[in-house]
């Protein structure tokens, strides 16, 4: 048998801690590198990065799309980008009161479907900027986004528009 030797083996050095035994719950770490091809959907992410907004349109049916399609699913041609208008309502919402690992921290969040006047689909983002129990369907909103962009989903969200 060929044995490694002491302090060699990456395993023997991994500890799990124990946080309760009945149930029994671990504390154990979790680490993952992911590699993600954006696609066809790479131009909506540099937007992000930008601070615009684009959406879809089909070339035929001129069907508007909020979020990143190629091809229209109503009549199955080509779409082009747009950029979406600058303000939009919310159209429903629910408040978070557990997230992944990543809006931990920000619980309770609200995530909203937002629609957007002469598009036809809604888009999923999270709301900022006002207190959970303030937050109504139809209230106006507008995008947001990272000064230092990620080229992920986060790099948008929206905030209340002032009324006044």
């Amino acid at each position: 048998m060929n044995e490694s030797p002491e302090g060699s083996d990456p395993l023997a050095q991994h500890r799990v801690e124990i946080l309760s035994m009945d149930p029994l719950i671990l504390r154990d770490r979790y680490e993952i590198e992911y590699r993600h091809s954006y696609a066809q959907d790479t131009p909506f992410f540099l937007g992000l990065s930008k601070g615009e907004l684009l959406g879809s349109r089909c070339t035929q049916c001129r069907y508007f799309y909020a979020t990143p399609r190629r091809h229209c699913m109503e009549c199955g041609h080509a779409t082009t980008w747009e950029r979406l208008p600058t303000t939009a309502r919310i159209h429903t919402f629910t408040v978070c009161y557990y997230g992944s690992e990543r809006f931990l921290k920000e619980t309770p969040y609200v995530l909203i479907l937002v629609e957007f006047e002469g598009v036809n689909t809604l888009f999923l983002s999270r709301l900022k900027g006002v207190d959970p129990e303030q937050v109504r369907i139809g209230m106006p909103v507008r995008p947001r986004f990272a000064k230092e962009p990620t080229y992920t989903v986060t790099d948008v969200w929206f905030e209340p528009i002032e009324q006044g």
